[in-house]
């Protein structure tokens, strides 16, 4: 089996393959992104090979996520086994990667796979987020700890952002050629609670920088260019005293004293790092940290595991499809079993509403990002400025769904892949096992689904999903979708009334504790509207749409229950 898996994946195209990819990409948003990001296409003037107009462009992004699932068709899939085996290493304060690793990153810098969404002043390919985030989804299906490596290249939105021209110019350029980047935020003693960080910035008389501390949980803590959360106010003990700080590993002061021996994702080294009198630069300004800088790092962090998971998901179902199809049990292949059946059905469907629901989170990233960059130019309409306001908003609400149900979803396909493996897939020899191991820290890394819960609870209670759901309600489902849009509308109206039911009670312990469910049923709701959206215009989705709408109104009916029936004095009995 393995051996065919090998070939299988060899011959593969990870974009071609995969339908659903350019049914994204092709959203009618993407005109108006496009246009954004490239100006109206002025920049052709200056770059013969910027895109003269708008299909100019999305030819383009076509050919170039063609060339990311070659890559990772042919190689990092290929290699991905062997990188679990080997594993990431430390020796003489140096972290080490996998031999596969090295070759991976070997073949995306040739490629021209880094720096992808950076300006092209800076050599960079000024690809919009969605495209870019879709190669996220195609290279975490092919080796989930290699998206962690290839993925940290968005690090560098936060240099062109927040950094000054001298920075920008000094190591943007680097990330396009294809060095690495990290995130230096957690520590021993601040994990979640980054105000917490103690990591200790001094300026020098000179007006430079020195980092002294140690920093823990770092992906790919080694990597070439790292951003630093450290504490730059004396005195301070909160995250007002944080700010953010470049770190060049060619000027020494940082050394790597173990990496972490992890379940899954072993070929990207998760680092401990020790700070000893490292020269840095201040990135924005002080005491901006962890207030501005980091939230938006995190932003892009968490739409980068929702592809990570989104990706992980397609490999897990993939996995259990071929086998259910080619092991036979009592005469017949067990994808004949309905119990089977029923189960890659639900695999699918979670896969498909995950998806799209990283994809409209991600059309929304695009555009208001796409304004904050005009708005550097040139100052924004008044038009303008109240789209950049509402895209914010919708994002703002939709990343932390897209992250946590996403994660969550990621799990639950990567354990169902194993169950249709049956006893072989407890057994190293399928994929299943180490996408599993793989899959686990996707709902933790990032925040977790419980963070992700506390970051979207206020657009239940401000009503943004309500008035996002009423917007998908509204534009109409024709024919065999009709009673799937009734029924939504139906479930809409009962997490309404569940939202009315928590929040008349005015107890914000109670309405912590039911914060979970609250926002389950948003984002369960606003995934079914999208598949829905989708298989209106492609009938791919159909199947998709019926057996999800199924899945949810249990979902929502279940949480429904649990709500009317809860008396809030019974929060003591749960320790609140």
């Amino acid at each position: 089996h393995q051996v065919l898996q090998k070939e299988f994946q060899v011959m593969a195209n990870f974009y071609t393959d995969n339908p659903s990819l350019r049914h994204h990409l092709q959203h009618p948003l993407m005109q108006k992104i496009v246009a954004l990001r490239e100006r109206d296409y002025t920049e052709a003037q200056t770059y013969d090979y910027a895109p003269r107009d708008f299909a100019d462009a999305m030819d383009n992004y076509d050919k170039v996520l063609e060339i990311v699932g070659e890559v990772c068709g042919t190689t990092i899939a290929a290699n991905a086994e062997a990188v679990d085996h080997q594993g990431a290493s430390c020796s003489d304060g140096r972290a080490h990667y996998a031999d596969g690793t090295v070759e991976n990153l070997d073949l995306c810098r040739k490629a021209g796979l880094m720096g992808m969404s950076m300006p092209r002043r800076f050599g960079g390919l000024n690809f919009p987020i969605t495209p870019y985030i879709m190669a996220a989804d195609i290279v975490s299906r092919a080796d989930t700890g290699f998206e962690n490596l290839w993925g940290l290249q968005d690090c560098a939105e936060t240099l062109y952002e927040f950094g000054d021209d001298d920075q920008r110019s000094r190591y943007i350029p680097r990330v396009c050629q294809g060095e690495t980047m990290s995130m230096d935020l957690t520590e021993p003693d601040a994990g979640s609670d980054l105000q917490s960080v103690m990591l200790k910035a001094t300026q020098k008389e000179d007006g430079t920088w020195v980092l002294n501390g140690v920093k823990r949980f770092i992906t790919n803590g080694d990597s070439d260019i790292h951003l630093v959360l450290a504490r730059s106010e004396e005195g301070t003990k909160d995250g007002r005293g944080l700010s953010m700080f470049i770190y060049d590993k060619r000027n020494g002061g940082v050394t790597v004293r173990r990496i972490e021996n992890k379940m899954g994702i072993k070929g990207s080294p998760t680092c401990e790092l020790v700070y000893k009198n490292a020269p840095a630069e201040l990135c924005g300004s002080r005491r901006m940290g962890l207030i501005k800088y980091v939230m938006a790092l995190m932003n892009g962090a968490r739409l980068g595991i929702a592809a990570q998971s989104v990706g992980v998901s397609e490999l897990a179902w993939r996995e259990a499809l071929q086998y259910a199809k080619d092991r036979r049990q009592f005469g017949k292949a067990i994808i004949e079993f309905p119990a089977v059946a029923e189960m890659l059905s639900v695999m699918k469907a979670k896969l498909d509403a995950s998806r799209s629901l990283l994809y409209e989170c991600a059309r929304y990233v695009d555009l208001y990002k796409v304004y904050e960059d005009i708005a550097r130019e040139r100052k924004l309409t008044p038009e303008e400025r109240a789209e950049m306001k509402e895209y914010t908003r919708l994002a703002d609400a939709l990343t932390p769904i897209a992250k946590g149900l996403g994660s969550e979803y990621c799990n639950q396909n990567a354990y169902d892949c194993i169950q249709i493996h049956g006893g072989s897939g407890f057994m190293k020899d399928y994929a299943c096992e180490r996408i599993y191991r793989d899959a686990r820290i996707t709902s933790i890394y990032e925040g977790t689904t419980q963070l992700q819960v506390v970051a979207a609870i206020r657009h239940v209670t401000t009503g943004t999903y309500a008035s996002l759901l009423e917007s998908y309600a509204a534009k109409g489902f024709p024919g065999n979708l009709a009673p799937i849009a009734d029924r939504l509308a139906e479930l809409t109206k009962s997490y309404t009334a569940a939202v009315e039911k928590v929040t008349a009670v005015g107890n914000q312990a109670y309405l912590d504790f039911m914060a979970r469910r609250l926002v389950e049923m948003a984002g369960y709701l606003v995934m079914a509207y999208l598949v829905l959206l989708d298989a209106k215009t492609n009938e791919a989705f159909c199947d998709s749409a019926v057996v999800y709408s199924n899945l949810i109104a249990s979902e929502v009916a279940k949480h429904v229950e649990f709500i009317d029936s809860f008396n809030p004095e019974q929060l003591a009995a749960y320790g609140i």
